[in-house]
């Protein structure tokens, strides 16, 4: 956790304590931390101070060390093009574990289901799950069911939990990061976010290709840590940047790493239809949620090697500088720059 402890004072939860940015993090790091006890026991466990990452490491002395993640999903609608809640409760949990440098082994599931629920519509759902863990190589072990009454869980919310054993090769934290590292995306960013806004219909914007990048993460995860297995130093630190998008998951990295994430305009990815309908909305690509992209901080030398690896839509998008320390700026392609913040609001509730 940062050096200067967060301090919540607000009277009631909003929509933006879920949004990934600035309230979320007030929320966590302010009240729910706290209460928890989780700085005392992330101290115990590494010796260091506690950062909030995707998952928790659990030491097994001998045996290694597991990883334990948890993520709920109240996406709406329930389906949209190139995916649904079903991928998302799996492959988003998957995902925090294999960011987490940690293989995943199993997962269990729970429903909140509102009656009057069409039990096509839970089947549908149940077979997306099972298909999903399958093509991951996880298997679903368990859950629970609940069910509220109509009106309170617009069809079903879904949360996973998920244990993964650490890889050995993996030595990830923010405070491996240094002035030079390069910033590598493994894709486009947005793509999740804006194809659930034009599943509700909200936004009058036609594109026939832009689908949800819902996936699991894992085969890359291991694919870079194959490849980089020469040096343990080689690749620094990890996030899939889903709530807040890429630009939460970098200022979280500048403030726990106390370094400047200074990212290229021209560099970072956005397809044409995302960017389109963020300057439509007013926003910001970095700001849009992913659901199957990652970003990896690596040693300079071996950024060339890393990219080759994650295929030919990842790029380098920026570099670790020293100033201005604990912040995310973007250089544009005429000289100007940018401050890339966190943030305060919620433009666009229920995308995962």
């Amino acid at each position: 956790m940062s050096t200067n402890p967060v301090k919540f004072y607000d009277s009631s939860i909003q929509m933006a304590h879920g949004a990934g940015g600035k309230a979320s993090r007030r929320l966590v790091e302010g009240l729910i931390a706290p209460l928890f006890g989780l700085a005392e026991i992330s101290g115990e466990m590494s010796g260091q101070a506690m950062t909030l990452n995707d998952a928790a490491y659990l030491p097994l002395g001998s045996a290694g060390t597991l990883a334990f993640t948890t993520d709920s999903f109240v996406v709406k609608p329930l389906r949209f093009a190139g995916g649904s809640i079903g991928d998302l409760a799996v492959n988003g949990t998957i995902n925090d574990l294999a960011v987490s440098g940690a293989k995943p082994l199993a997962l269990v599931s729970s429903f909140i289901l509102e009656a009057g629920l069409s039990s096509e519509v839970l089947e549908i759902e149940v077979r997306t799950m099972a298909e999903a863990a399958k093509r991951a190589g996880v298997r679903i072990v368990g859950g629970d069911t609940k069910v509220v009454e109509h009106g309170s869980a617009d069809g079903m919310f879904i949360t996973t939990a998920g244990i993964g054993l650490v890889d050995t090769r993996a030595h990830l934290g923010a405070q491996n990061v240094r002035v030079g590292d390069k910033v590598i995306v493994s894709g486009p960013l947005g793509d999740h976010g804006i194809t659930v806004l034009l599943a509700r219909g909200d936004v009058d914007l036609e594109t026939d290709d832009l689908r949800s990048d819902t996936r699991p993460l894992w085969h890359l995860v291991n694919a870079l840590l194959t490849a980089l297995e020469g040096s343990t130093e080689a690749l620094r630190w990890m996030r899939d940047p889903t709530r807040g998008g890429a630009a939460s998951a970098l200022n979280e990295l500048a403030n726990d790493c106390g370094l400047c994430v200074a990212l290229q305009d021209e560099k970072i990815p956005v397809r044409e239809s995302v960017r389109g309908a963020c300057e439509l909305l007013g926003l910001d690509p970095l700001t849009i949620a992913c659901e199957g992209q990652f970003i990896a901080i690596v040693a300079p030398e071996y950024a060339e090697r890393a990219c080759e690896v994650l295929g030919k839509e990842a790029v380098v998008m920026g570099e670790i500088t020293q100033t201005p320390a604990k912040t995310v700026i973007s250089k544009t392609q005429y000289g100007g720059t940018r401050v890339i913040d966190m943030l305060t609001g919620d433009p666009l509730p229920r995308i995962c």
